[in-house]
């Protein structure tokens, strides 16, 4: 089991330089091994020297304690088992040496002229303990034996701990260098994470006004209509009865068309929230997935509901409003041509919630609605005369939100058009925009 780069970090609780307390006490013990190693071998090393036998006991416990720090100063340590290898002392300290400077990050030049050192100090003095043996007859072998022994002793010291060094230097090495890719790619993830968080957010903002949108559309055109009709049907239901009628049923048929935009609205939305719970309901779902889901969503509500109103319905959008007794006007410049369906929706939509605010604003006003097919655009303009009578603005007692000029030129620069807005100096009310046909 591998900890990432924070674990490993708070996993560092020992004393002065050992990562832990248990390779404090694990070095101590060693130190404490080395110096007894060294302080039984100081003692024939005294009785060759000619020194005291305590002297030489000290010199070599103090030379064995020195494996104490060999995780601090790993050079010294060997520099230290070389400078004892002459009085034949310090073979656990020269072995453990060795490994640690190989493990340790040390420069590989270093590493290897202190090994070389060591194993030619091992050698010589292997070499020279071994013909002093031979002549004084302790072994009888022949002469290529002393060369044999120096070389043996010597490699066999020193290569082993030098090998398994470098092999446990590398890895961990390689440890630490996947600890922190870990920790990169943890961090990666976090971020992709807040990344898909911040998308979903943002797509499902933009889907609730996509959605406010349409329904301001066809609430407040739809009602509108339906409200003037009723005014209407309710001034001449005892004076024209067949005017009544008429009315009526008018009123009849927008309702239902009002109730079947809603129907299709209100249902896909049931459907996308049914998946939306559907999906908080799932366990491990990553959060990556979810900014992609709320696109999925949106555009699942877009094929639903339908491309939407077109062009070529303005005629029966103008009539309706004539039909409501305002006198409208319909011009059309240019050859009439198909546009993406994102653009004739946006431009029907601007016209049906301007005709709107006259109704709202401007009972009565005449109004002119001009529509004009360029080479790379469409631009559309409507534009009411005063009302007749200054004070039916608002006889039709028709509530007004105040978005029906936001949504509109939300719309039209979603698409990268120009939407401009305001009274004329007539004291009426111009609407245009101009929407790129491609």
């Amino acid at each position: 089991m591998t900890m990432t780069g924070d674990e490993h970090a708070r996993a560092l609780t020992g004393p002065w330089w050992w990562p832990r307390r248990r390779s404090a006490v694990f070095d101590g013990a060693l130190a404490l091994a080395s110096a007894l190693e060294c302080g039984a071998e100081g003692i024939g090393f005294a009785r060759d020297a000619g020194i005291p036998v305590w002297a030489g006991v000290l010199f070599g416990a103090v030379a064995g304690v020195v494996l104490l720090v060999r995780r601090k100063w790993p050079v010294a340590v060997v520099l230290v088992a070389i400078a004892v290898t002459p009085a034949q002392m310090g073979f656990l300290l020269g072995i453990v040496g060795l490994y640690t400077l190989a493990a340790a990050e040390v420069p590989r030049r270093v590493i290897g002229a202190l090994a070389g050192m060591s194993l030619l100090g091992t050698a010589v003095v292997t070499f020279v303990r071994v013909r002093q043996d031979m002549a004084r007859g302790d072994l009888t072998l022949g002469d290529w034996f002393v060369p044999f022994a120096a070389v043996a002793t010597a490699l066999g010291l020193t290569a082993p701990p030098v090998l398994l060094g470098l092999y446990v230097g590398a890895r961990r090495r390689l440890m630490e260098s996947l600890r922190e890719r870990a920790d990169s790619l943890e961090r990666e993830l976090q971020l992709l994470a807040e990344r898909a968080e911040e998308r979903a957010e943002w797509a499902r903002g933009e889907e609730r006004t996509r959605i406010a949108r349409e329904m301001h559309d066809v609430v407040a055109h739809r009602v509108s209509l339906m409200v003037v009709h009723a005014a209407a049907l309710q001034a001449v239901a005892r004076k024209d009865p067949e005017k009544a009628v008429r009315n009526a049923a008018l009123v009849g048929d927008m309702g239902r068309q009002a109730l079947t935009e809603l129907r299709e609205m209100l249902g896909v939305l049931r459907a996308g929230e049914s998946g939306q719970v559907a999906g908080r309901g799932a366990v491990g779902v990553p959060l990556a997935a979810v900014g992609a889901a709320a696109a999925a969503a949106a555009s699942r509500v877009a094929e639903e509901v339908g491309e939407g109103p077109c062009l070529s319905e303005l005629d029966e959008l103008v009539g309706q409003s004539a039909a409501a007794g305002m006198a409208v006007e319909l011009s059309v410049q240019g050859e009439a041509r198909s546009y993406a369906a994102e653009v004739e929706q946006t431009a029907y939509r601007v016209v049906q919630e301007a005709l709107t605010n006259v109704h709202k604003h401007a009972a009565g006003a005449k109004t002119h609605v001009r529509l004009a097919h360029r080479v790379s655009e469409i631009a559309m303009q409507v534009e009411n005369e005063p009302p007749v009578e200054p004070g039916s603005a608002s006889a039709a007692g028709l509530p007004s939100g105040g978005n029906g000029l936001l949504g509109m030129r939300e719309r039209v620069l979603a698409l990268g058009g120009v939407f401009v807005s305001g009274p004329t100096d007539a004291g009426g009310f111009r609407v245009s925009a101009v929407i790129p046909a491609a």
